[in-house]
């Protein structure tokens, strides 16, 4: 293996690191092909370490969310009768569905709509407590 290029190729090949990535791992290891492979692979080791920690945080805070959701209710009611009692995470569901579909939100803004007209109410509890909306 002469010259600088196929060193890089090489690199590249095994790796799957760009060229800029590769000149630089083989100029730190002066030419060395064994040693920049051996710091690329530590480097992208690294990078799976941070990637894989990040990913278990990001589980934990939306099993977290989740929690908080099925315990805060949302309750539709009308002269003091609850009408309907739902958990939180199935409002978010329906609000997410209605961004993503014009007939939902149509649906959603005719129901808020009708609701209001008849005097219903909307509370949402918070494991104690209670805040009413509208």
């Amino acid at each position: 293996m002469n010259s600088e290029l196929e060193k890089i190729d090489l690199l590249r090949a095994r790796l799957g690191v760009s060229y800029k990535e590769a000149k630089e791992a083989l100029d730190e290891a002066e030419g060395d092909v064994v040693q920049a492979l051996i710091k690329l692979e530590q480097s992208s080791l690294h990078l799976k370490e941070k990637i894989h920690g990040r990913s278990k945080e990001a589980v934990s805070q939306l099993r977290n969310i989740l929690e908080t959701g099925q315990k805060t209710r949302i309750k539709i009611k009308k002269d003091g009768k609850t009408i309907m009692d739902l958990p939180a995470t199935v409002g978010v569901a329906g609000l997410v569905g209605a961004l993503y579909s014009t007939e939902l939100a149509v649906l959603g803004a005719v129901g808020a709509i009708a609701a209001m007209a008849n005097d219903y109410t909307m509370e949402i509890e918070h494991g104690e407590k209670e805040n009413n909306i509208i």
